[in-house]
């Protein structure tokens, strides 16, 4: 393994892990309604569990509503029943076939605890790329100790993979920062 590919591997790595942190983030409800929300929702479907996806239509009616729209006709209250025992506090309304997901309101206690825990999730973000970079310096190192590159070449392998980890670390802080104004904005 060389330098080059040491850098290439971390930084594929670096760039899942701001992923994962995305992925994270929209899973987190803020006032306004996201299809994303009803992502981790499982339905039962003929006996095996799956995400609400792949039995209805997850759309957006306006911003605070969210409709569901079932591909069989009675699939309409197992998803309802699914939305509700989630532990997302909502509460499905049902039109005829269609399902009417209203989102309600946050209270000021429940944006401060959300910030706290997009707080955690930037915080496990970056615990992930320092563990990133350690591996990547862990194996210039070996590299250095088996003669395979120059003290120099090490130095400057450690030098590029912090400036790596500095960048991302700076982009999970501006997701976290703009995430936080997101859930804080009434």
């Amino acid at each position: 393994m060389s330098i080059a590919d040491i850098k290439k591997t971390a930084e594929a790595k670096m760039a899942r892990s701001i992923e994962a942190y995305k992925n994270e983030l929209h899973k987190i409800r803020t006032g306004r309604a996201h299809p994303g929300i009803l992502d981790q929702v499982q339905v039962d479907y003929y006996g095996s569990m799956v995400p609400i996806s792949q039995v209805a239509n997850v759309t957006l009616m306006d911003a605070r509503t969210i409709s569901v729209q079932p591909w069989e006709k009675g699939m309409g209250a197992k998803i309802e029943k699914a939305i509700r025992e989630s532990d997302l506090g909502l509460n499905p309304a049902a039109q005829g076939d269609l399902l009417r997901v209203p989102m309600p309101a946050l209270t000021e206690e429940r944006r401060r605890e959300l910030t706290k825990v997009v707080r955690n999730e930037g915080e496990d973000a970056k615990v992930a790329v320092r563990n990133l970079r350690r591996d990547a310096n862990d194996h210039a190192k070996k590299l250095l100790k088996d003669k395979e590159i120059s003290e120099d070449e090490e130095r400057r392998s450690l030098d590029e993979v912090q400036k790596l980890t500095d960048r991302t670390i700076a982009e999970i802080d501006r997701m976290t920062s703009a995430k936080e104004a997101e859930i804080m904005a009434v």
